[in-house]
């Protein structure tokens, strides 16, 4: 068939002139349906956008059109940002259709429908069932593609249909997660089947309500709970551990009314921003914002925000899939060739399955599984297949003994007696050295996986193992980088044993805290810390980079804090003046989300018991740091309270039941918080729960204030900006929740964080304090009560700066 201007030139001889002219007008204006130029930013009814072409927003910074993905081979419609160098792609309006490389093109009829067309099969609508004449599809500077109907003066009557209603992986600023209670639309990314594969994949991130109703981010993988982000505040979350709740990067909307209830987040000026679910199931920004990422959530990982599955019996923490080049040896595999999975659906069920050694994927699309079980020989050869195997992380992988056979026949042959003798002498201190170092790992064998009969600090052998995974240091090395351990270097003394500055070859400080070899209660802490303190990571908890054991020298090694404890500076009168409002805000709200993660978001449920001003460390930009981990206690899930013959911890942060009876709980942490708040606040120190000379303390002299209704004297006497008054008082209401005396009438960490963060959020009245001000200890404690009496021997440290 001829096209409408081939006609025209062979009938131009034959039209008379005007007729021609007037023809080919309309020609043009009929070609005029199609773009003439790139930057356009709507398509009308009977226009088309055409494969070549895009849309591009008013300011330039978006842009729609075809774009093709290498596997599988397809052609997808969808946005991505102007300038972004990298080709992501921010939404594909056929994620499960592709259609074939070099056509397509979107056009919308006299309806209003828009619709994608190609010669591979029938037209592909996008806003079905929700059309109008008189529309027009336009890209919006925020990115969304909108479909809306004009009134006949070209104003906008109503939106129709949106793209940000369809999200596919990615969250762009002003999108929604959650839910409309009008229209039951629930808003969630769908990560994609694998890199260059934008079919729907295993994971999906949601608005998730908590059991107290507060509300949080969760990833899911086919339906179960994989991550939780924690409890946020305005531009944070507890398990976006790298972003400082400081960097003023992220602003984050909270909406719940009755007719929806969503998250949303914006970015800074110009910043281009991204939030995308990966295939790994990570949620991302790679662009002009830091990462807000995590670890992959499978194999029992620890990484913050993962939720604890339960595992088969054969598997444990020291196993992983690590990719290895070669093939198994005598196992034909098991197939499912099912598309629609990915390798991490794999990676899931060979994870589950005590009969699967290694997997791969079927095609190189990377869907379907190949399961193997047996041997798996390493081979290097290019043309060998990749898997994911099964390996023991905690083994090293030896070199085959036929090898070190031939090796040793090779040295006794070919070399003369004077050099075996050298070699012979070599081997002796080779040999000298490994048992010495095995010497040190049965030493610490036997910190990380003893029991001690009674002993509360016990933790489980699962929990044990997990305690290797850290970089051990010479002894040697650490006393080059103490000076070997000299007094300019020495940062304080605790009842562990002295805390030394030091500096490694590589620049790093380091803080070095040594085992005292007279310290009984110092065996068991450096094993509660060694085995805790390396599985939780989190920005608030101070971090834990390896250990040192050498006979019966045991040290720990921290990441150095410059700005030392807090106690030094909120209780000494010229630093306070350091710590305005708005700092002490961070600090507090720093040290509620990470007595949050240990409670409720890292693998092992932790109580702290030992939270005190000298125990929250601060970083260069007085970022708080909860550290001593020595006497913390793992709880089961399902574990409500436990009670100890050994009371520990420091006097004035205990709480009475703690004190009284040996019963802890979360809201022994509870306790501990609130009194911590109070001292935040007013910069003073809590004298103790037990002040012998019947003085009353902090916590009873706020009691006094509140109930006179002259809370804000308790406030710190440097806090002189009035603005920050209220806040102030709603501080000390929370701090008043937590030092209640019954267990049972304190909040949450979880309801803590969110009174903090949630300044509209209504406060219980609190009840008055009585233990705090009314009862003595001296001595060994005897207390009794309606089911019986109970005894507990104490064990406290002082209160003062170490």
């Amino acid at each position: 068939m001829k096209s409408i201007s081939a006609i025209l030139v062979s009938q131009k001889s034959q039209l008379p002139t005007a007729i021609y002219v007037l023809i080919t007008l309309s020609c043009w204006c009929l070609g005029g349906l199609q773009f003439s130029h790139a930057q356009k930013d709507a398509i009308k009814p009977g226009e088309v956008l055409g494969y070549s072409q895009q849309l591009v927003s008013a300011d330039g910074r978006f842009q729609l059109g075809f774009f093709n993905l290498s596997n599988p081979v397809g052609n997808y419609l969808g946005t991505w940002y102007t300038n972004d160098t990298l080709n992501h792609r921010l939404w594909i309006a056929n994620p499960d259709t592709p259609i074939s490389v070099g056509q397509g093109n979107l056009t919308m009829d006299g309806d209003g429908l828009l619709k994608i067309l190609h010669d591979g099969g029938s037209p592909i609508p996008l806003n079905a069932n929700k059309t109008a004449p008189n529309s027009i599809a336009a890209l919006e500077n925020s990115g969304n593609l909108v479909v809306k109907e004009l009134n006949p003066d070209g104003s906008t009557k109503r939106i129709l249909w949106e793209s940000f209603d369809y999200p596919t992986n990615t969250l762009l600023p002003g999108m929604k997660l959650g839910i409309s209670y009008k229209t039951g639309k629930r808003w969630t990314l769908t990560s994609w089947l694998a890199r260059e594969n934008p079919a729907p994949g295993g994971f999906s991130l949601e608005w998730n309500l908590t059991a107290n109703g507060m509300r949080q981010l969760a990833i899911r993988h086919r339906g179960d709970m994989y991550w939780l982000s924690g409890v946020g505040s305005n531009s944070y979350f507890a398990n976006f551990g790298s972003i400082s709740s400081d960097a003023g990067i992220y602003n984050f909307s909270y909406v719940t009314n009755e007719n929806e209830s969503y998250f949303s987040y914006s970015v800074l000026d110009g910043r281009i921003s991204r939030w995308i679910l990966t295939s790994g199931g990570a949620l991302m920004d790679f662009l002009d914002s830091p990462f807000v990422s995590f670890g992959l959530c499978f194999s029992d990982s620890s990484a913050p925000g993962c939720v604890q599955r339960s595992s088969p019996i054969c598997r444990n923490s020291s196993k992983t899939f690590q990719k290895r080049k070669g093939y198994f040896v005598s196992s034909s595999p098991r197939l499912d060739e099912n598309s629609s999975i990915s390798v991490y659906d794999c990676w899931d069920r060979c994870w589950n399955d005590c009969s699967c050694d290694g997997f791969c994927t079927l095609q190189d699309i990377e869907t379907g599984c190949r399961f193997f079980g047996g041997e798996f020989a390493e081979d290097k050869a290019s043309n060998l297949e990749d898997f994911f195997v099964l390996t023991d992380i905690s083994e090293p992988v030896e070199e085959p003994r036929r090898k070190k056979i031939w090796w040793i026949w090779i040295i006794v042959g070919l070399v003369p007696v004077p050099a075996i003798i050298i070699f012979l002498w070599f081997l002796r201190k080779k040999l000298h050295w490994d048992l010495e170092r095995n010497r040190e790992a049965a030493t610490l064998n036997e910190l990380t996986s003893s029991r001690r009969s009674g002993d509360t600090n016990e933790i489980s052998n699962d929990a044990e193992k997990r305690g290797h995974d850290l970089k051990v240091l010479s002894f040697q090395s650490i006393v080059a980088a103490t000076d070997n351990f000299s007094t300019e270097n020495k940062l304080g003394q605790g009842g562990f044993g002295p805390v030394y500055k030091g500096r490694l070859p590589d620049g790093q400080e380091i803080a070095v805290k040594r085992l005292s070899r007279r310290s009984g209660q110092g065996l068991v802490e450096f094993k509660n810390e060694l085995v805790l303190i390396a599985r939780l990571q989190h920005t608030n908890l101070v971090r834990l980079l390896g250990y040192c054991v050498k006979e019966d020298e045991k040290m720990l090694i921290y990441e150095y804090m410059p700005n030392k404890s807090l106690d030094f500076f909120l209780f000494d009168p010229k630093k306070r003046e350091l710590l305005d409002w708005k700092r002490r805000c961070n600090i507090i709200e720093g040290i509620a989300q990470g007595i949050l993660y240990l409670h409720r978001y890292s693998r092992l449920r932790i109580i702290h018991r030992d939270l005190k001003a000298g125990n929250i460390l601060l970083d260069a930009d007085m970022n708080p740091k909860i550290s001593d981990f020595g006497l913390a206690r793992v709880f089961e899930r399902d574990e409500a309270d436990a009670k100890t013959q050994r009371v520990v911890g420091t006097y004035g942060y205990m709480s009475p039941e703690y004190a009284m009876q040996g019963k802890f709980s979360e809201k022994s942490d509870v306790y501990s918080f609130g009194v911590l708040m109070l001292e935040i606040v007013s910069g003073r120190k809590n004298k103790g729960a037990f002040d012998p000379e019947n003085t009353g303390n902090l916590v009873g002299y706020t009691w006094e204030l509140w109930a006179k209704g002259r809370g804000l004297d308790l406030k710190d006497s440097t806090l002189s900006d009035s603005d920050s008054d209220n806040q102030i008082l709603r501080y000390i209401h929370v701090g008043l929740l937590c030092v209640q005396d019954y267990a049972a009438d304190r909040p949450t960490m979880s309801d803590v964080v969110s009174m903090l963060a949630n300044e509209t959020l209504p406060l219980p009245i609190p009840n008055r304090a009585v233990f705090s001000t009314q009862r003595k200890l001296s001595g060994a404690i005897s207390t009794s009560d309606e089911k019986g009496s109970c005894s507990a021997r104490i064990t406290i440290s002082e209160i003062d700066p170490r």
